[in-house]
């Protein structure tokens, strides 16, 4: 067997490998689209600490809690908490003003939103306790929360007992902005139609992304210990090691504040990519062991969404980009070892070339499937959306050649994203829902 033989053999067998490892996702994604879980009207309202991390978000903050305080859930049964952190303007001064407790924290050496989150839940345990509370929310200081908000996730808690996270649909309150923002929106909007609709159904656990979920105020009374670049992913993976689930309700909606420009997509893009990196050495070996752990509480469903994570975390991006490398080396060495090496090329270009067609026509059909599935809550815009489209698989793509940049870039911090409080969609377009 000649040297070009093995290694198409061994880079056969790793292509195999990678797509078996992520075939289930293509399962959750079609079951997905067809299909969404129904929460029952809960019979009892609990209580919640809304925790906001907040970073210079003076021209955002007032009209987030604003947006809480006009919710349709009783006032008394949500307590806005904010933590203004490293803060060198009026976020401090302008939520006091609207009615939440705030705390003050300023350590540049700590400027991650989760030592946000942990100097505020340590804040609360101290002067609260968080017995005095049934769930404690995330919410970015970006955020705007229609008003059935918190009623539809009260729903999705109570149904699984008070016991389990429970995330939510996450939209852009700027879709029609620019070109980024749409393509930020469809990002989101995919991770929920495509990934957590499907892992619900199943009964298996999702993962939470960003902010927009809750989670039993039990979790916290130890204190809040995730504090990487990616702290919900950090959070994610150590809930599903446990055999704790995390639920998604499609029915509850927020808007987020996307980035417009490249350069901050650039720079937040990287930030997820060196968090995501660190929680794969940091938590795959925990996830690996927990689908094996001897444990008679622990079903095959539990096992099975460790397994689901732990590939979810790998740096999948950075390793597609290595195979692709090594693959492209095979067919540059194939001229210096066979006679007929140049036609070989040629044929592997061909493949190569029709290879991009093809995953770039199916990347951007599922980029318009889901302006059709989700148009009721996608604002209307034609021609910004079909360039979206256009433009889907390359965003996507990016993500490859940040996982491998990340495995070598350090020193990167939470930094604050600029925003100008962008409006939330009209409010018969916010709480439309899907069929």
């Amino acid at each position: 067997m000649s040297y070009t033989e093995v290694l198409q053999i061994v880079l056969l067998v790793l292509w195999g490998i990678s797509s078996l490892a992520v075939l289930h996702y293509l399962f959750f994604t079609i079951l997905g689209i067809f299909k969404r879980k129904k929460f029952p009207k809960a019979d009892k309202k609990l209580r919640y600490a809304i925790m906001i991390g907040a970073r210079n978000e003076e021209a955002v903050i007032g009209k987030l809690i604003d947006s809480i305080k006009n919710s349709d859930y009783p006032a008394d049964k949500l307590t806005v908490f904010v933590l203004a952190h490293n803060c060198t303007d009026k976020t401090a001064d302008i939520a006091r003003s609207h009615g939440a407790v705030v705390y003050e924290y300023d350590n540049p050496e700590e400027n991650t939103l989760g030592y946000a989150y942990k100097a505020l839940i340590a804040n609360i345990n101290e002067d609260y306790g968080y017995r005095a509370f049934d769930g404690i929310f995330s919410i970015n200081a970006d955020n705007i929360i229609p008003t059935d908000y918190f009623d539809l996730m009260n729903d999705a808690f109570v149904y699984y007992g008070a016991k389990n996270v429970v995330t939510s649909f996450r939209n852009s309150g700027n879709f029609n902005d620019n070109y980024m923002s749409s393509l930020y929106g469809m990002y989101f909007i995919s991770c929920c139609r495509y990934e957590m609709r499907g892992r619900t159904l199943c009964g298996c656990s999702t993962r939470i992304s960003g902010t927009g979920y809750v989670f039993p105020s039990e979790l916290i009374k130890d204190g809040w210990e995730y504090v990487t670049l990616t702290e919900d992913w950090e959070f994610s993976a150590d809930q599903v090691a446990a055999g704790r689930k995390i639920y998604y309700c499609d029915q509850a909606e927020f808007f987020d504040e996307q980035p417009t420009t490249v350069k901050i997509m650039l720079r937040q893009r990287l930030r997820w990519a060196r968090g995501h990196t660190i929680v794969f050495f940091t938590r795959f070996k925990k996830l690996v062991a927990s689908i094996f752990k001897p444990n008679e509480n622990m079903r095959s469903k539990e096992r099975f969404s460790s397994y689901d994570l732990a590939v979810s975390i790998m740096p999948l991006g950075a390793i597609g980009l290595t195979m692709g490398f090594l693959t492209a080396v095979l067919v540059g060495l194939t001229p210096l070892i066979q006679d007929n090496g140049w036609e070989i090329v040629k044929n592997a270009l061909i493949w190569f070339g029709g290879s991009f067609v093809v995953s770039y026509v199916l990347t951007a059909l599922s980029g318009a499937l889901i302006y059709f599935i989700e148009r009721k809550r996608i604002p209307k815009g034609f021609w910004r959306h079909f360039a979206a489209i256009l433009l889907w698989p390359f965003f996507l793509l990016l993500t490859c050649f940040l996982d491998f940049i990340s495995l070598f870039t350090k020193n990167l911090a939470w930094k604050s994203i600029p925003h100008k409080g962008s409006e939330a969609l009209a409010d018969e377009n916010a709480n439309a829902k899907n069929a």
